[in-house]
């Protein structure tokens, strides 16, 4: 850069004005570089494992934002700079959706000739951009005439009401599913909803919208049964927890109740049953949550190292093999080797980053075939892993942090090496893991939930729209569908056509 500065001052004074052009291009230029560098270091560089997900993406959408500022001063330096011959932007936008409406504008040129003569079309250009209409809101005003005969006295007639869920009420079908998609997919508390609507002139008191979730809620609970029941159906799940702040009523101060996932994703080994999830709030962490949420379940259930879930192998007849998670094995040695020099956490992280490797190369084909791989070229990586921890574990002290960690994995070794004789079973259970992101964003932006009821009713919709998400559903459209056909009657018998996978089926 300095080289390039003492070159330009070389330059005869009469040529001042372009002197300061390509003076303002090569701090335009350090500025792009700069902001490249950091947003390399954001995307590639090393990153702690606990890092909040969203905060990383607020990190990328500054620079993001920064870079697109200094090109737009390109853009506008461009325009103003003498004129060069235009070069074709190498820009990669995709196609925007084929269901978005189409509004066409057309720009006619001059179109009689300098001749006197009309000219005719030859070609066009078209292009296309993106628009959008802040949410705008109408009012339904429905008119029900009332008939009488003039020839007798047979009485007055008039089409019956059409049912709401709001019997009488203000909002439409599609207007709780907006509240309810904002407040539990989009993370906008009620209050912040009304400030929203307030802006349009709408005034809406929260504790209004708090009752229309509650009315929602009680309508929308036999379809979360029937998604809880399909999923206790299923031969292998997944489950995890996450804590749940709740106003303690009569105490100024909140208690900690917890969020329990239950999932299911047989997409890895290209099962037949749909993905889904479902919440259940308890108000506490034990074991025997976990044992009452699962009643009736039998089967293999992929989980943590929690000590809670061993309750579960003490029913009966076995119902219940626990599966470990190797992404929980793997963190223990990751912190480890982060926290001092420890080779022996390197050779471990090794081994099953090995075991990954192999994992994503038959993800998505049937058991058999992934027993059959895991067993030709997994197998031996874990028999080599076991000899390898046991002379670790010898080496280390029990008490130090990388023993705590070996000891860890040989305290569960046995539910860790289960997915070698079953393809059905994952190498973790990050599948639960990334369904409670939501909750815990949702957590963060309303603090806590105002009672133990409100608590479920959060879990019992975001099991609704969670699965709808896994499904490739979009959440408003299917929330209002199914509020609509419960509104009209929907039979209890036939709850089950409402479930998001056969929801979609059905439209």
């Amino acid at each position: 850069m300095p080289m390039a500065m003492n070159a330009l001052d070389k330059l005869p004074d009469d040529i001042t004005e372009l002197k300061a052009i390509i003076r303002a291009q090569q701090d335009q230029n350090a500025r792009l570089e700069a902001l490249l560098a950091a947003f390399k270091k954001a995307l590639f560089g090393a990153k702690s494992e606990k890092i909040d997900p969203d905060q990383f993406e607020l990190k990328l959408e500054d620079i993001e934002t920064a870079i697109a500022q200094v090109e737009a001063e390109v853009d506008a330096d461009e325009r103003t700079a003498p004129v060069r011959p235009p070069k074709p932007r190498q820009t990669n936008r995709g196609s925007l959706p084929r269901h978005l409406e189409r509004i066409e504008k057309i720009i006619e040129p001059e179109t009689t000739c300098t001749c006197g003569a009309v000219r005719h079309v030859i070609g066009e250009d078209i292009s296309e951009r993106l628009d959008v209409i802040p949410a705008q809101f109408r009012v339904i005003v429905t008119r029900r005439p009332k008939y009488a005969c003039r020839s007798c006295e047979d009485g007055i007639i008039q089409a019956p009401a059409p049912a709401h869920i709001i019997t009488g009420g203000v909002p439409t079908e599609a207007t709780l599913a907006h509240v309810l998609v904002s407040k539990y997919a989009d993370h906008l508390p009620l209050y912040r909803q009304a400030q929203i609507y307030s802006r349009q002139g709408i005034d809406l008191d929260r504790s209004t919208l708090a009752a229309w979730v509650g009315k929602a809620a009680f309508e929308l609970t036999p379809v979360y049964e029937a998604l809880m029941a399909d999923l206790k159906w299923s031969t292998k799940l997944f489950m995890d927890e996450t804590p749940a702040p709740v106003l303690a009523p009569g105490h100024k101060r909140t208690k900690t109740g917890y969020f329990w996932a239950l999932a299911r994703d047989d997409r890895p080994w290209d099962g037949d049953d749909p993905p889904g999830v479902a919440f259940t709030y308890a108000p506490g962490r034990s074991g025997q949550y976990a044992d009452k949420i699962l009643n009736g379940f039998s089967g293999i259930l992929q989980v943590d190292g929690y000590a809670g879930y061993n309750r579960l192998l003490r029913r009966p007849n076995g119902e219940v093999t626990l599966a470990y998670c190797w992404a929980h094995a793997r963190r223990k040695l990751y912190d480890v080797s982060q926290s001092s020099t420890a080779p022996i956490a390197q050779e471990g992280l090794a081994h099953i980053q090995a075991l990954y490797r192999i994992e994503k190369e038959i993800r998505g084909q049937c058991p058999n075939a992934r027993y059959t791989a895991r067993q030709e070229r997994s197998k031996p990586i874990i028999e080599a892993f076991e000899g390898w921890l046991a002379q670790g574990r010898a080496r280390v002290s029990t008490k130090s942090p990388t023993g705590e960690a070996l000891k860890y994995i040989a305290k569960y070794w046995d539910g860790l090496c289960l997915f070698l004789t079953d393809g059905r079973v994952e190498l973790d259970n990050n599948a639960v893991e990334r369904t409670i992101r939501p909750i815990a964003l949702n957590r963060k932006n309303a603090l806590f939930a105002g009672h133990d009821t409100g608590a479920q009713n959060w879990a019992m919709i975001a099991s609704l729209i969670e699965t709808c998400k896994l499904n490739a559903v979009e959440p408003h459209g299917y929330l209002s569908g199914i509020l609509t056909a419960i509104a009209q009657g929907h039979k209890q018998a036939d709850i089950k056509d409402l479930l998001p996978w056969n929801y979609v089926r059905s439209v």
